[in-house]
């Protein structure tokens, strides 16, 4: 089947979310000496400010299953967009600190619910043979987002904004927002809610839409395996059999790679990057500027991972990222502990960043996927993202407050803890890379 005008539009509308997701998430990181100034914010209260996003998150994430299946995912992609514009405006003109946590919080809701429902709607339009490379989208378009937070924090400094800088790197955000919030009434739902609903004579002329070639076979195919999912839903993640749990294996890995995820420190860096390039002795608007080299090298290490996945596989990519990520922390960690060599700080996290696009940042979410039967595979990826999330806020809140102690100190742990992924992944990471579904779980002992 080939691509067609609808489905095109369709995939970039709900991308679009990624975008917004990625650009929120990293845009905090060139405002928070901006914010510790306007509020005379503790280190405390600036990884409150930081990680109270992240609350949002995880409680977006949490409940946007549920409600996309009940709503449609379209309807609740116009939720988060306006959650968005709402976090934006708000925060741009937070007149206290506890304003701005609020603004923020709603901001973190849009993020946890656009994960979840941006690849959702994309995935139940796709046709089948381009799903994997159209869901994909939403993954670059979130290191876009990245990218374009911290070039827009860049340009922002240019203008010699003085107190209000922060402002205006916040509140830019309310512009893509709005345009995502405009574009989503140019798409359709998707075929299988719509399905869902017993509304299958709309359901059919998405199909059609999106150039099927048999609208009624896929109907009916989307109809058994609805039919399917509903039996599947009794089964639990946590099952027994015996004095086990049945799914236990999975389990472990599932936590295990949500976990080492965040324990190698990215988003805590991500979010205070200028924090670190500043306690290294750089300008502000020097900071902003490395910035932007780091997110563009995230966005091409990004799309080099996902070439290498099917061909390299997922365990070597882990251990050669456990590695490298290791090298580059502990590199960092040294810098900070003598205050020597800073002019290799930049280079030592465009490193750090490159390791870990082409490992955990292209495995993570894949590899979750995998190991799970389909019988309870969306709970456990809730699980393991769950998992991420939860570790993404706590280290985000403490990141700032230990760094004040001492600046090598993250670092040291987040280097300890790659050495640790490296004997983990390496002792009881199976190879996922041209096994199939069902020759996983016999390996897995869960067939």
């Amino acid at each position: 089947m080939s691509i067609n005008r609808y489905i095109v539009r369709s995939t970039f509308v709900g991308a679009l979310g990624g975008l917004l997701f990625g650009f929120d998430t990293a845009v905090i990181s060139g405002t928070t000496a901006g914010l510790t100034h306007a509020y005379s914010l503790s280190h405390n209260q600036l990884g409150i400010t930081v990680a109270i996003a992240l609350v949002g998150t995880v409680i977006g994430a949490a409940t946007a299953g549920s409600l996309g299946q009940r709503y449609g995912s379209r309807e609740m992609l116009r939720l988060t967009a306006i959650l968005y514009v709402l976090s934006a405006i708000g925060c741009a003109f937070a007149p206290s600190w506890v304003f701005l946590l609020a603004a923020r919080f709603l901001g973190g809701l849009g993020i946890g619910g656009s994960s979840v429902l941006g690849p959702v709607y994309i995935a139940e339009l796709a046709p089948p043979k381009l799903r994997g490379r159209l869901v994909g989208t939403f993954q670059i378009n979130i290191v876009v987002g990245i990218l374009l937070a911290y070039l827009s924090n860049y340009l922002i400094s240019l203008l010699n904004l003085g107190a209000r800088e922060w402002r205006f790197q916040l509140g830019i955000a309310s512009v893509p927002a709005a345009i995502f919030f405009a574009l989503l009434f140019g798409i359709p739902r998707s075929a299988r809610w719509l399905t869902t609903q017993d509304r299958l004579d709309e359901a059919r002329e998405v199909l059609e839409m999106m150039g099927s070639p048999n609208s009624e076979a896929e109907l009916a195919d989307i109809r058994e395996s609805l039919h399917m999912e509903l039996n599947q839903k009794q089964a639990s993640l946590f099952e027994s059999t015996g004095n086990r749990l049945r799914y236990g294996k999975p389990i472990f890995l599932a936590i295990a790679i949500g976990a080492f995820n965040q324990l190698s420190g990215i988003n805590a860096i991500l979010y205070y990057l200028n924090d670190i390039f500043a306690a290294a002795g750089f300008s502000r608007v020097s900071g902003n500027m490395q910035a932007v080299a780091i997110g563009a090298m995230n966005l091409v290490a990004t799309l080099v991972g996902m070439t290498l996945i099917d061909r390299v596989g997922r365990k070597m990519l882990l251990l050669i990222g456990a590695i490298g990520t290791a090298i580059c922390l502990s590199i960092v960690a040294v810098i900070f502990a003598t205050n020597q060599h800073k002019v290799m700080l930049v280079w030592a996290l465009v490193a750090y960043i490159a390791f870990f696009a082409i490992s955990q940042g292209a495995v993570v979410w894949v590899y979750i996927s995998e190991i799970f039967p389909t019988r309870v595979r969306g709970k456990g990826q809730s699980l393991g993202s769950g998992t991420h999330w939860v570790l993404n806020a706590a280290l985000s809140w403490i990141f700032p407050v230990i760094a004040a102690r001492s600046g090598a100190y993250p670092f040291i742990f987040f280097a300890a803890m790659m050495v640790l992924q490296f004997i983990v992944v390496l002792v009881f990471f199976p190879e996922t890379k041209q096994v199939s579904l069902e020759e996983l779980q016999r390996k897995l002992k869960i067939a």
